[in-house]
């Protein structure tokens, strides 16, 4: 149900086609919101479309879709925003889940993973700082827009998974006996 609200969000920024869509989720909402595929966007599109709630504003070669947010979309938009979850959902990240089972390897191979999270996290610290100062020209915002504040919220969870890993590492360095000792 959220990712309808999703597409109508990236349409209020600008139109856009379902590949255009598709490759603002990965770069914006997917790196730490929501995970949207393909296969899942179309049928949403079209969907919305005969719901009035996003329009087609042009129809270009191959096929090519683009769609805009129409009136009734950002009403529905705004309704859905003031209410509050229906869920705070099962959340299905396979990093975490292997943040989870660490403890099953050795304290070397434990220490390896804790530095690639930490480097992981510190990257897309780096990725989306550069999408913030590009939010904020092409916006004129100190906050760049509504977008800025997205892409400020990654910033922040990102450097708390650099600050946790670190301490972490700190913790697995310290504990010479860190890790499950195997069945037998």
């Amino acid at each position: 149900m959220a990712l309808r609200y999703a597409l109508i969000g990236l349409l209020l920024d600008r139109p856009g086609s379902g590949y255009d869509l598709a490759r603002r989720f990965a770069e914006v909402v997917g790196a730490y919101a929501w995970d949207a595929k393909h296969s899942q966007i179309y049928p949403e599109l079209r969907r919305l479309e005969e719901e009035g709630l996003i329009e087609v504003v042009e129809r270009g070669a191959r096929r090519r879709t683009t769609y805009a947010c129409t009136a009734a979309g950002l009403s529905a938009l705004r309704a859905w925003l003031v209410e509050p979850p229906a869920s705070t959902g099962g959340v299905r990240n396979e990093h975490v889940l292997r943040l989870f089972l660490l403890a099953a390897l050795g304290r070397d191979e434990a220490l390896t993973v804790l530095r690639q999270t930490e480097a992981a996290a510190a990257a897309q610290v780096e990725h989306l700082t550069d999408q913030f100062v590009r939010l904020q020209e092409a916006t004129g915002s100190d906050a760049g827009g509504p977008l800025g504040l997205t892409v400020q919220y990654g910033i922040h969870s990102y450097r708390a998974t650099a600050q946790w890993a670190r301490w972490a590492i700190e913790q697995v360095e310290g504990d010479p006996e860190f890790g499950v000792r195997p069945p037998g």
